[in-house]
């Protein structure tokens, strides 16, 4: 039995094989409530009679267990109770584009308003959270802060997976390597480029952020455009890869004494001077053990000596993951930040009363 990507990057199903002739595979999720259910994870049981599907989305996840000899079945969890909350709830529309960049078809996802116009204008913020091998857009079903800005302030939200990123064969994969803040900064920055396109997109309205390896490109986007972006948010952000893991810097970058001029063209600290007048936030918890304080403190000193304009809020304590406290602050942090950011700015009513001439 495998999981397998078969039929789209974005959907995982469970397929089984034999290990005599020619290895005839069949899928055994395909045909299960494919309306609700296209991305499955699983676990066989010791005796290999039992397996436990949990389906993550679209629809609400739900936990079923079956027999892997007889079509018998048992629901574990329906989540009966967030689908329908979910019914009484302005819910995210979602849709997946495709944005061509240098003989590669890129995976786009966009959460529209629930009660998205054409007609209309709206703010566009483009989400990346994923390092290199990760995967950002996919049928998973998720909620998170920034469907609060989809639903509520009609704002946009899109996520590209560009070179680099998993789940796509080892040529995307590969793409990143030696080239780190390059080629993943332009597929991004044209995914921008390809949904300013769009007539609904305010392009006065655009906005970016990032966390981790995503807040490294987000800073590296802002040193690369020229005020594309209203705002931006960095959490956590490698800013020198001299100062991250050694295992993933040298596997990406190779050895710093030897390839010095690769960590010095990746680094955000170069050309600082470049995020002056940009609106930009910066979040880092100070006991973060993935990617140390220092790589904050370091580019603050730096735009310190330009004169940016930046703001800071910084969680006393918390590691790469927050703690739940400190997760609703930061949460209404970005959506406060954001929704400000990407307001529609109403223009004032002609005055109509003329003046009387004398």
């Amino acid at each position: 039995y495998f999981i397998s990507t078969e039929g789209s990057p974005r959907r995982r199903q469970l397929f089984s094989v034999k290990t005599v002739g020619l290895f005839p595979r069949r899928c055994l999720t395909c045909e299960l409530n494919k309306a609700h259910c296209l991305y499955f994870g699983s676990d066989i049981s010791p005796t290999n009679q039992h397996i436990i599907l949990r389906c993550k989305g679209p629809g609400a996840p739900t936990v079923i267990l079956h027999s892997l000899i007889h079509s018998n079945y048992y629901i574990l969890e329906n989540n009966l109770l967030l689908k329908a909350a979910l019914q009484f709830k302005r819910i995210q529309m979602t849709d997946f584009r495709t944005v061509q960049m240098e003989h590669f078809d890129l995976p786009l996802k966009i959460s529209y308003p629930p009660d998205f116009s054409e007609s209309r204008h709206y703010g566009l913020l483009l989400l990346i959270d994923s390092a290199p091998g990760g995967q950002a857009v996919s049928e998973r079903f998720s909620l998170g802060w920034d469907s609060v800005l989809v639903s509520s302030d009609s704002v946009i939200v899109a996520r590209l997976d560009g070179r680099g990123s998993g789940f796509q064969g080892q040529r995307v994969l590969h793409e990143v390597h030696q080239r780190l803040g390059t080629v993943d900064v332009q597929d991004q920055i044209a995914a921008v480029e390809f949904m300013m396109t769009f007539p609904y997109i305010d392009r006065t309205r655009i906005a970016v952020f990032g966390k981790g390896y995503g807040a490294y490109i987000t800073l590296m986007m802002l040193k690369s455009t020229d005020s594309l972006f209203k705002c931006a948010c960095a959490m956590s952000p490698v800013t020198d890869w001299k100062l991250y893991a050694s295992a993933f810097s040298e596997r990406y970058l190779g050895m710093p004494l030897r390839d010095d001029s690769r960590y010095q063209f990746s680094s955000v600290l170069q050309s600082v001077q470049a995020l002056k007048e940009e609106t930009l936030m910066l979040v880092h918890g100070t006991a973060d053990a993935n990617i140390h304080f220092q790589h904050t403190a370091e580019l603050v000193k730096n735009l310190v000596k330009v004169g940016a304009n930046y703001s800071m809020q910084i969680y006393p304590d918390e590691g790469h993951f927050l703690s739940q406290q400190s997760r609703v602050h930061l949460y209404a942090t970005l959506t406060s930040f954001y929704r400000e950011c990407l307001k529609e700015e109403l223009l004032p009513l002609p005055d109509d009363e003329e003046e009387e001439e004398e």
